[in-house]
Order: C-alpha cells, then structure tokens, then sequence
C-alpha cells in the first residue's frame, strides 16, 4: 500500500496558531542530515500567538531577532536560550502578525526525544537553519502521513516556563499527545523549556 506522505504547505500554517498547534499533534517533523533522514512524530507544542501575548517574543516588539515572526507562515524561527539551546518554532498566520509554534518533543522510532533543546540537538537544529522555508521539503520539513488523531488523543496544558508573562502563563496552549510519557530523568529538564 503506497505511503499517504504530504508536506504540509505554507496555507497550512497560514490559519489561527492555536489551530495549528494542535494540529501538528501526530503529524512529523523530518530532517535531512548528511543524506540520511530522520522522521519524528511530533508529541508536543506550544502556540504563542502575536505581541499582546506577554510569553511570546514579540511582545517584547519587533527586533532583529523576532524579525521573522512577522514574515510569511510556514518558516522556522530559531532561536538560542541560556546560551546553550536551540528551540526550533514555525511561523504562524498572516504576515505582520507575529506568531509561531514551539516544537517541544518528539518520537523517533520509539524513543522519546522530550524538551525542545534536546529535540534540536539530536535533530543538528542550529540557528543556521533560522528562516528557512520548512514548505519545501529540503534540509528539514513538516509531513502529514496519514494517521488521525483519535478524539480525545491530546491533552491541552499550561505553557511551561513563562511565569513571567502573568496570566498569559495560563492560557492552554500547550498540546502533548496523551500516549506519550515524560521519563523521570527529564522532568526537571522540562520545566525549564528546555
């Protein structure tokens, strides 16, 4: 039976953030390194939806840094926490309007790649990758393979590692794949975001 694979295209993250957040829940993030591909099902996001939204960057205003959030869907929005970590988001929604979709966790034949840094480094994501078009299916790329959610397959959360923002820490919008498990040694890892 021939494989149901489709990159998702610019207009499928051309709609309101949240929608797509919970919609990439099941779908795959696939990454070209060195001629090999690895494909992971993603296992959890997080939305962050434009500048009045206290947790997401642009809040802070337009800068060098959040430049790509206002430009078009479908982009990567690399970015380095703590010195250390690379978090790999995609743009969201029309232009001007600065949203993106935090890629948190995700499954690689069965094993658990949890906490966005962690997510990068197996993944070789690095700030060179930061505005790249994730539509074409070069270097790295979102896939739809096919496979339904079943209702009630996501769980819908707190945004981890935002006290900051108030009650925009509450808002739920943070999506994890129910199935999934959080190892022990990582808990604390993800509390940090990372």
């Amino acid at each position: 039976m021939k494989s149901k694979r489709k990159i998702l295209s610019r207009d499928y993250f051309n709609r309101p953030t949240v929608r797509v957040a919970r919609s990439l829940i099941g779908k795959y993030l696939v990454r070209v390194i060195d001629g090999r591909t690895l494909a992971g099902k993603i296992i959890e996001v997080e939305a962050y939806v434009g500048s009045e939204d206290r947790a997401c960057h642009a809040s802070k205003g337009r800068t060098k840094r959040t430049e790509v959030m206002f430009g078009s869907p479908g982009v990567a929005y690399v970015y380095l926490i703590y010195g250390m970590y690379h978090c790999l988001n995609v743009v969201t929604e029309r232009e001007e309007f600065p949203a993106a979709v935090l890629i948190r966790a995700i499954d690689i034949d069965g094993e658990l790649i949890d906490g966005p840094g962690r997510l990068c480094r197996t993944l070789q994501i690095d700030r060179a990758l930061n505005q790249v078009d994730l539509t074409t299916g070069e270097f790295i790329w979102f896939e739809d393979r096919g496979a339904a959610m079943k209702r009630g397959a996501v769980g819908t959360h707190h945004r981890i590692g935002v006290d900051y923002a108030g009650q925009w820490a509450k808002k739920p919008w943070r999506f994890r794949l129910r199935t999934a498990t959080v190892p022990t040694r990582a808990r604390h890892r993800i509390k940090g975001g990372v």
